[in-house]
């Protein structure tokens, strides 16, 4: 009897040893199938951050770009007491929340159209989608001038508003339509049963479900709207932010405050990109910042 006692308890530890090697070993697998991905990030986006962040602390020098060695707070005083730099940041931002707006609604349109349509109809709203995706974006951009000239919009917000919208249009549409997709219109139904009028029943129960694509839409819209180079360059005699740091370093050679002002951006858009998550949120869904 004891000997049997053993021989399970024994048997019970292997399992256990067993599972624990396998739990370990599935972890293992996973750990070095996203290391391409973990060291892609490192390689792309956070060393170049640090070395970005390591130049807008840097002091400027007159023989170089920046003066190697150095430690100074210098470039950020001229960008947080500059009016110039201030007035840009807020054109920028200003474009960025106007081609927000309109992407999102309109997206939001077009996507349910592309949901109810059937047939050679959808084919055709997705490939008006698809299409201009096929193009470069400054062909895509110029585009604009011989068409919005005429009318006296460009040079001007309007003609930068429309060409911006145009680029980030197809990306704000996609987001929206790829969680509207799986909704089920079954629901939208019972809810006009139920005595909810057509743009009602849309409102109060297609949007909610689709708040994570509208916010996807919103973050993906907003962020290239502030940072929109192509269209205002070439259609508008207005400087964004992004056209100022190109200015600064391949022009004036101060890289200390490009730098200075790319990190004080990319703070800014965080926080406006949280709130945007936050303001979402409250209408419906529940979409993480991860």
């Amino acid at each position: 009897m004891a000997l049997l006692t053993n021989t399970a308890s024994l048997s019970g530890s292997l399992g256990s040893i067993r599972e624990s090697l396998l739990d370990q070993s599935s972890s293992n697998r996973a750990l070095l199938l996203m290391a391409p991905l973990i060291a892609f990030e490192l390689l792309i986006f956070v060393i170049p951050f640090f070395i970005l962040l390591r130049i807008s602390v840097a002091g400027s020098s007159t023989d170089h770009v920046f003066a190697e060695g150095t430690w100074s707070l210098e470039a950020y005083r001229e960008v947080l007491t500059s009016d110039l730099l201030w007035s840009i940041i807020g054109y920028s931002f200003q474009l960025g929340a106007i081609v927000t707006v309109l992407a999102v609604v309109i997206g939001l349109f077009y996507a349910y159209a592309i949901w109810r349509s059937t047939g050679l109809l959808k084919s055709l709203l997705l490939f008006s989608v698809v299409l201009p995706l096929l193009t470069t974006l400054v062909i895509r951009t110029y585009a604009f001038d011989p068409l919005l000239v005429p009318a006296g919009l460009v040079p001007g917000t309007v003609g930068v508003v429309v060409a911006q919208l145009y680029i980030v249009l197809p990306y704000a549409v996609l987001a929206i339509y790829s969680v509207m997709a799986t909704t089920d219109w079954d629901v939208v139904e019972a809810a006009r049963d139920l005595g909810a009028s057509r743009p009602r029943s849309v409102l109060e129960v297609v949007v909610p479900q689709v708040m994570p694509g509208i916010i996807v839409a919103a973050v993906v819209s907003f962020a290239w709207s502030v940072g929109a180079y192509a269209a205002p360059e070439l259609l508008s005699n207005d400087i964004t932010f992004a056209m100022h740091v190109e200015g600064l370093m391949l022009s004036d050679m101060r890289y200390p405050e490009a730098a200075a002002l790319a990190v004080v951006m990319l703070g800014l858009m965080g926080v406006c990109i949280a709130g945007i998550f936050t303001v979402l949120n409250r209408f419906g869904g529940d979409f993480e910042l991860a």
